[in-house]
């Protein structure tokens, strides 16, 4: 299993989850195009992996960035063998108190930026005979309370992505999802917010504990955008220590 000179695109690679995947792949001699809101953590990461990892700062839910991302991609590393559809950003709260900015912003930042990428980067992957790896949520599969828009938001992203792995095929692209369980910022925040959802989740999980976003959930992914992969496409991928187990 390798990704070396794979030049792989991540969204929302510059924290949490992301960012795990993102150093994962410098370890694994990937080349890395980052697009994220945070600046901040955007521009360290390609200092630190510099001339191996470039940061696009931009709101993923934007068309116009997906395309841009593309193209730093193909400028910097020559083309694009890999797309991570990571980023979301959702709030929690009851169904009934959902607002229309709530269903928007996980719509948006979720569903819409991965149907942007997927589109954007369809003729880089084709030539490539690429990979894109799609993220679900147990929230959608097990249908988490305070979860709505999120769960939502996840179970249309399955549903893309089953769809498109069977048109692409014909084009020799791969389309999987990750479904993960990780101790990442936002996950702390909630577990802060809701302890009581919190350690009912960790109950739930036969191994015992959330993932840690680089040693147990990047390798996933890794996986799916190598060639030992080469022959699954359009599947979930639970990446949740057990607590899913699907049939």
């Amino acid at each position: 299993m390798t990704v070396e000179n794979k030049v792989v695109l991540v969204t929302g690679g510059a924290a949490g989850i992301g960012a795990g995947i993102s150093r994962h792949l410098q370890a694994h001699a990937a080349k890395t195009v980052v697009v994220d809101l945070d600046s901040e953590r955007g521009r360290a990461l390609e200092r630190e992996f510099a001339g191996k990892l470039v940061f696009v700062h931009g709101d993923v839910s934007d068309h116009a960035v997906a395309e841009s991302a593309v193209q730093v991609a193909i400028d910097a590393f020559g083309g694009l063998h890999a797309l991570v559809n990571n980023a979301h950003v959702s709030r929690q709260k009851p169904f009934i108190e959902h607002a229309r900015e709530d269903w928007e912003l996980s719509f948006h930042t979720g569903f819409q930026a991965t149907h942007n990428f997927m589109l954007a980067a369809y003729d880089q992957l084709r030539q490539h005979h690429g990979s894109v790896v799609n993220f679900a949520s147990g929230a959608g599969i097990a249908g988490l309370p305070m979860q709505a828009s999120y769960a939502a938001a996840k179970e249309a992203i399955r549903g893309l992505s089953r769809v498109v792995a069977r048109e692409w095929a014909l084009d020799g692209i791969r389309v999987n999802v990750v479904s993960p369980i990780a101790l990442t910022e936002g996950v702390q925040h909630w577990a802060d917010q809701f302890p009581d959802q919190y350690d009912a989740m960790i109950a739930r999980i036969p191994l015992g504990r959330a993932g840690d976003p680089q040693t147990d959930i990047a390798p996933v992914v890794e996986f799916l955008i190598s060639d030992a992969s080469q022959y699954i496409t359009g599947q979930t991928v639970m990446a949740d220590g057990g607590s899913i187990m699907l049939h």
